[in-house]
């Protein structure tokens, strides 16, 4: 090329190199993807200006016609804007200096003067906060850059991967047929999905810090981390059947390292997520924390009564399915352990009479509530003292002595015999009916098994508050189910981990996220293994007790490579 020639090769100015990069593919008809990787620019990026491009929307060259004299502010506030910008300065940050300056200029006129320049948003961040640099793309490592240790702000998170390891997440990954890109792999792009829920950021927060973080990328054995447009975009392309799959192989390799194993039954209940948008295609179920029905993705979600772990999610339902949605866990569940599952424990709600004899009819066994009638409250009222028997209950706090009154009774719609179990002296002016179909267990047992059922409501809250399963940005079903599945896995990683540290067996997310996992560190890359040095906390003799610095896991996506832990010296 003639000297020169880099000025239209190499645009620097915004303006220019949008029309160079329009040039290139609509005059030299170079591929999308191939301009937009010359330019800068994402390939959806460059369509979106194509199109504004055609609708006659840009304007590149201007007529020079005799304007007013002298400097006008508007110019002077978009030049200032833009060289803010060229700094890598966010809209609140280019906002509160040009206010410094003495021209209070809103955070909205700014991005309105980027947008116009086709200059993208950028995450807000904390005024103070040291500058961005240029973001590195998600990309599989070709090598591993032996004797370089990098930064981590999340190298806490690193203490999940022995879990992640015993349960073989890439192997169950790939084995769901999850989608893939050309760059990134299914586990790449739904391990970033499970790294994002892991740190407990919720899904209406930004991706970028783990995304920009140098060392996390490592984890995943990739350059770094997913954008969080790929993160959305990918999430909206997984099927229910690839949740479920992944759900039923998840649940036999945690049944295998006896996380769990379903002998005790299961806790069944629902939970209605709220959309906070408007106009979106999505029923109206009833949210307590609203105590009002409102539109709502309906969520049903399966915990093992023994370990209170939850085992299985699903958020592709309507109010048309849910009444099956007890059958359809059986079914699940049979395919998981390849039998039925064991006692069913859930509340009235939950589904109708028709399933109950559907479960009667197949030999599952089941227990719930049933309506106070006012026939029947009737009759146990005119029942004498000597129908009821006194039981104690071995439980901690009041009500440990209920009576109870049993009786075989029929229900419409369900032709198998039930049993009926009236439970006074718990603290409610009526009494409580629950009937099931177990006729070999004791009353007062399955009258203690029922108040137990509240665990899942304990866990579930648990949850929401953990891996803020309330966060709903989405209008779609499927996007919130990939969401759900990833919160039982996410539950279960925490859990395997909560198991190797003295007395944090029981701990719930949010304690073990602010005791170990919210810590910062290096990750130092060697010929045969990578070491993980985490900064000194106050609970970090914890992990130094439960044997974390003698670890040396060998990480099957690290191509043979094995992790260590590095704590400094107490």
């Amino acid at each position: 090329m003639r000297s020169g020639a880099e000025y239209f090769a190499e645009p620097t100015v915004p303006a220019q190199r949008r029309y160079e990069a329009l040039r290139a593919y609509f005059v030299d008809e170079v591929p999308a993807a191939e301009v937009a990787e010359r330019f800068g620019y994402s390939t959806s990026t460059l369509h979106q200006l194509a199109a504004e491009l055609r609708a006659g929307r840009s304007e590149f060259f201007k007529d020079s016609k005799p304007g007013p004299k002298g400097p006008r502010k508007t110019h002077t506030v978009r030049d200032r804007v833009l060289k803010l910008r060229a700094s890598d300065a966010s809209v609140s940050e280019i906002a509160a200096a040009l206010a410094s300056e003495g021209t209070p200029v809103s955070a909205q006129s700014v991005w309105a003067i980027l947008h116009a320049e086709g200059l993208e948003r950028l995450g807000r961040r904390p005024l103070g906060a040291p500058p961005r640099t240029e973001p590195v793309k998600a990309r599989s490592l070709a090598a591993w850059p032996a004797g370089v240790t990098l930064p981590c702000d999340h190298a806490g998170l690193y203490l999940l991967m022995p879990a992640m390891v015993e349960l073989g997440l890439d192997a169950l990954i790939s084995s769901a047929h999850y989608p893939s890109t050309r760059v990134l792999s299914s586990f790449h792009s739904l391990g970033a999905h499970l790294l994002l829920k892991c740190s407990r950021r919720g899904r209406v927060a930004n991706a970028f810090p783990l995304g920009a973080d140098p060392g996390l990328g490592l984890l995943l054995g990739l350059t770094a981390l997913p954008k969080a447009t790929h993160l959305t975009s990918y999430s909206y392309r997984v099927k229910r059947a690839s949740n479920v799959a992944f759900l039923e192989s998840l649940a036999r390799r945690a049944s295998e390292v006896g996380l769990y194993s379903g002998e005790a039954g299961f806790n069944l209940d629902f939970h209605a997520i709220r959309h906070h948008g408007d106009e979106v295609p999505l029923e109206k179920h009833y949210v307590p924390s609203r105590s009002q029905r409102t539109r709502s993705v309906l969520t049903f979600f399966a915990q093992d009564h023994a370990s209170t772990e939850m085992v299985y999610a699903n958020a592709d339902l309507t109010k048309a399915e849910q009444a099956g949605e007890t059958l359809a866990f059986a079914e699940y569940w049979k395919r998981v352990s390849g039998k039925d599952p064991g006692l069913l424990c859930f509340d009235s709600q939950l589904t109708t009479y028709a399933t109950l004899e559907e479960l009667c009819a197949r030999g599952i066994t089941f227990l719930t509530l049933r309506q106070r009638g006012k026939k029947v409250l009737e009759a146990l009222a005119a029942l004498p003292g000597s129908a009821w028997s006194s039981h104690t209950i071995k439980r901690t706090g009041r009500y440990r002595h209920p009576q109870l009154h049993e009786e075989i009774i029929s229900l419409k719609g369900v032709e198998h015999p039930l049993r009926q179990i009236a439970v006074k002296n718990i603290g409610h002016e009526e009494p409580t009916l629950l009937i099931t179909n177990d006729f070999a267990t004791a009353g007062k047992d399955l009258f203690a098994r029922y108040a137990e059922r509240m665990i899942i409501e304990n866990e579930l809250d648990a949850d929401i508050a953990g891996f803020h399963l309330n966060a709903l940005s989405s209008g779609l079903p499927l996007n919130v189910d990939l969401d759900t599945t990833l919160t039982v896995a996410a539950g279960n990683c925490y859990r395997l981990l909560a198991r190797t540290l003295p007395r944090y067996e029981l701990a719930t997310p949010d304690r073990l996220w602010r005791h170990f996992l919210d810590n910062t560190g290096s990750v130092t890359v060697a010929e045969d293994h990578v070491r993980v040095d985490l900064a000194l906390r106050t609970y970090t003799p914890v992990l130094i007790d439960a044997g974390f610095p003698e670890l040396d896991v060998e990480v099957p996506w690290w191509g043979g490579r094995s992790l260590r832990f590095g704590f400094p010296p107490r």
